[in-house]
This record gives structure tokens, C-alpha cells and sequence, in this order.
């Protein structure tokens, strides 16, 4: 009867110990997944975020490299459709969205944003023939944009609020779809974030920018509103990078000098 005794103790240390492990891999798995930084991203909007063979690269990508590196933690980027980002923030499924967003009173009603990191313009792409000029020449064109942008927003504004209608606009999932509908006449301009509309002039013959831009605007990272811990780490390293010069280079990696 000992020795039966003395067999069922050391099955129960044996289970005790393994459910211990067990424990302890759980909790090991719980703290990796709380040092990975998911952000959001659309990656088609070059120079902030482009595909490089099958990595997401950019001056979005590159900052937030450097924000998970000060914070320790590692970055995980998603692509997904831009209209969906705010959505996925909002509800946890991504930690934090960079894609060249601009900062609104609107977007602000839904997630809260990080400190300003780079200023944006948005410019208007036409045909070189076209005999459009300036922005008053947009008038009763119809105006191809980036579904969910601010393109997409002021155009469609009403007229006199500074837009042109909700008519007048033709929104795509991609701003270089809104640059194949303007090169095969489909549209008469392409209303899009500088940088991106650089990009595409320079790939697409026969296309260029107005000289007026259409609207300057600050771009910055969105964040749950329920996440204020985050917001202030990213503010923080945000801050560091921008003051020993790490923005400034990551920019200029990417956008030539003017």
C-alpha cells in the first residue's frame, strides 16, 4: 500500500510540475504578444508606404520601425483597404494606423491622433493636353480620388464649402486606379496626396501636376481612444526621433531635396 501511495505522489508532482510549464509558456506567449506593435496600413501610397518585392516599405514603414524600436516592442505591418483602418483601430484589431492620414475633425471623433510627423499636400494630376490650368478649371469635370482620403473628402464637398459635389467625384480603391481612369479618360483629374502624384507622374507619360495646390495638411498616427498609454510612448519616441534627426532622414531617404 506505501509503495502505491509513494507512486500517486510522484504522479502529482510530475502533473504539478508540467502544468507549471504550461503556465509558464502561457504567460512567455502572453508578454510576446503584448511587445508586438500592429499598425495599419494601405500600402499604395508611395513614398509613405509601397511594396518593395513583397516588404511594406516607406517613410510611414521606416518611422514606425524606429517607434517600435524605442519602444521595444516589434512591428507588425498590415495592408488593408484605407477606409478600414479608423474601423480597426477603433475596435483593437490593429494597435495603430499610418498611411498618410491627415488629421481631421472628423477622423478626431473617432480615434485620437499622435503628434504631427510629416505635412502633406494634396495636388490635382491632369493630362498635359487637357487645357485644365489651375483648380477653378476643375469646375464641372468629373474628379478621379483614393476612396476615404481627404482628396476624396474636400472634393466632394459641397461647392460652397470649397468642394465640388459629391456628383462630380469618382472615388477608387487605389489612387493609381484613379491614374488609369485619368490616362484612359475616364476622368478629367486625379486629386491625391504631392508625393504619391509625383510617383505616378513620373511612371505614367503625358501626365502632370498643377502648379496650385489644391490643400496643405498635417499627417500624423491614429490610435484608440481607449489607448492613451500608447498615444503618450508614441508621442514620446516620436518626439526623440524627430529631435536627434531621425525623421528628417527617413524623409529625405525618400523624397529628394527640392
Amino acid at each position: 500500500m506505501k509503495k502505491l501511495i509513494a507512486i500517486a505522489l510522484v504522479l502529482v508532482l510530475a502533473l504539478g510540475t508540467l502544468a507549471g510549464c504550461g503556465n509558464q509558456a502561457a504567460t512567455e506567449t502572453d508578454s510576446a504578444a503584448k511587445d508586438k506593435l500592429i499598425m495599419a496600413t494601405n500600402a499604395a501610397f508611395p513614398p509613405y508606404e509601397f511594396y518593395e518585392n513583397e516588404t511594406i516599405v516607406g517613410i510611414d514603414a521606416d518611422i514606425a520601425a524606429a517607434i517600435a524600436e524605442k519602444l521595444g516592442m516589434e512591428l507588425e505591418i498590415q495592408d488593408t483597404e484605407f477606409g478600414s483602418i479608423i474601423a480597426g483601430v477603433q475596435t483593437g484589431k490593429y494597435d495603430m494606423g499610418m498611411a498618410g492620414m491627415t488629421v481631421t475633425e472628423e477622423r478626431k471623433q473617432s480615434v485620437n491622433f499622435s503628434d504631427t510627423y510629416a505635412t502633406g499636400i494634396q495636388s490635382v494630376i491632369v493630362k498635359k493636353d487637357s487645357g485644365i490650368k489651375t483648380i477653378d478649371d476643375i469646375n464641372g469635370k468629373k474628379i478621379g480620388v483614393q476612396q476615404d482620403t481627404t482628396g476624396h473628402i474636400y472634393a466632394s464637398a459641397p461647392v460652397d464649402e470649397g468642394g465640388y459635389g459629391e456628383e462630380a467625384v469618382i472615388p477608387f480603391n487605389k489612387g493609381a486606379d484613379a491614374v488609369a481612369a485619368l490616362s484612359s479618360g475616364k476622368v478629367d483629374c486625379v486629386i491625391i496626396d504631392n508625393q504619391p502624384a509625383l510617383s505616378f507622374v513620373e511612371a505614367n507619360d503625358g501626365l502632370e501636376i498643377l502648379d496650385t495646390e489644391y490643400a496643405v495638411e498635417d499627417y500624423a498616427i491614429c490610435v484608440s481612444k481607449e489607448n492613451t498609454e500608447l498615444l503618450e510612448k508614441i508621442n514620446g519616441a516620436l518626439k526623440e526621433l524627430t529631435e536627434d534627426g531621425t525623421v528628417k532622414s527617413i524623409v529625405d531617404k525618400y523624397i529628394a531635396a527640392e
